[in-house]
């Protein structure tokens, strides 16, 4: 049975010392977020239907209410007042049902959640596979900052730029209304409009830049995350069937037993699948994140240097080829918002 139970090739059990003190775990002020969120994960009472599991449940094994309701209205000789009771009895019945899968699998996952936390109990871990996962949360979390000051950077040029223009608007007006000094006056109003120019063409490569890396960081980074968790919830659901089996099998075995032993099996091969998909889904999300990151960082990186140094440089013929290159097409004022011709 331990063959059945048990699969060593990339996972293995980590007992928990007495203290609980681990490398692998996360801090013990999660505990209450870990608690919170197996309970928030009830059933809804207003779907009729039973679902099999409930603690992060998924769609599997749904009796649909019509055969309920389709045996109680083609009951021969049933009259109309008996199907009604047949069929309020059948959804009571099944709500019933609901909750009480609900609060078997969440008391298997609340008991081994602290059973682990509390070092008297084990967990599957797969050591690469988390290693991986706890980089990935890193980097996420160090590319946010890298997205905060690109936004700030981008803010504060913003308003350079727009300092820029009224600079050079102030400048040609006192140009026309003061001859004595009109070609001074002239150039510097010509130098603040060439400078707000390639400001705004600048800003156009960092908000592209900000985007791109939006992209990257809270949609395709979160996609994988929400993997992730799916994961390690049903990791958490195998552990929980695990141990659940391993203590039957070292009850007595008399009938009622072996009846007890053969569901615990079914149900922990069950999650056993259930995680082992999950598991060969996160390793493949994670692999494909990283290609996609290196791609698009190696893309977006020398985009925000030869912009920069463009810019900074006076070059405005070089800033020009830079957007250029990357496909990046400025927004001309009053475009945002094609003709009702253009429309059509």
């Amino acid at each position: 049975m331990s063959d059945g139970m048990m699969s060593k090739a990339a996972t293995m059990e980590i007992p928990i010392s007495s203290n609980g003190d681990t490398g692998s775990l996360p801090e013990d002020d999660s505990l209450e977020q870990d608690l919170q969120q197996v309970m928030v994960s009830g059933p809804n009472l207003n779907e009729t239907s039973i679902v099999s599991g409930g603690y992060g449940g998924t769609a599997e094994g749904i009796i649909p209410t019509g055969a309920i309701k389709g045996s109680a209205l083609h009951q021969p000789h049933a009259s109309p007042a008996a199907g009604g009771e047949e069929i309020v009895r059948g959804i009571a019945v099944e709500k019933f049902d609901i909750v009480k899968k609900w609060g078997i699998n969440t008391y298997k996952c609340t008991k081994q959640l602290i059973s682990e936390r509390f070092g008297r109990g084990s967990r599957t871990v797969d050591l690469e596979l988390e290693t991986q996962i706890e980089l990935l949360r890193e980097t996420k979390r160090k590319y946010e900052c890298v997205l905060q000051l690109a936004r700030a950077l981008t803010n504060h040029f913003y308003s350079l730029v727009q300092t820029q223009h009224a600079l050079g608007d102030a400048f040609a007006d006192l140009s026309q209304k003061s001859p004595e000094l009109q070609e001074e006056f002239g150039y510097n109003a010509e130098t603040q409009k060439l400078l707000c120019k390639n400001g705004e063409t600048l800003l156009g490569a960092v908000n592209f830049f900000v985007s791109s890396i939006n992209t990257l960081v809270n949609k395709t980074m979160e996609d994988t995350l929400m993997t992730v968790k799916q994961y390690e919830t049903a990791r958490l659901e195998y552990d929980a069937y695990r141990t659940d089996l391993e203590e039957l099998s070292m009850g007595p075995r008399d009938a009622g037993t072996l009846c007890r032993l053969d569901a615990a099996q079914s149900q922990f091969q069950s999650h056993k699948d259930k995680y082992e998909k999950l598991r060969a889904d996160v390793a493949i999300k994670l692999k494909f994140l990283e290609e996609n990151k290196i791609k698009v960082m190696h893309k977006q990186l020398l985009l925000f240097h030869n912009a920069i140094s463009a810019y900074f440089a006076g070059n405005q013929q070089q800033l020009e080829q830079t957007l250029k290159q990357f496909n990046i097409k400025l927004k001309t004022p009053g475009a945002e918002k094609p003709s009702w011709l253009e429309e059509q």
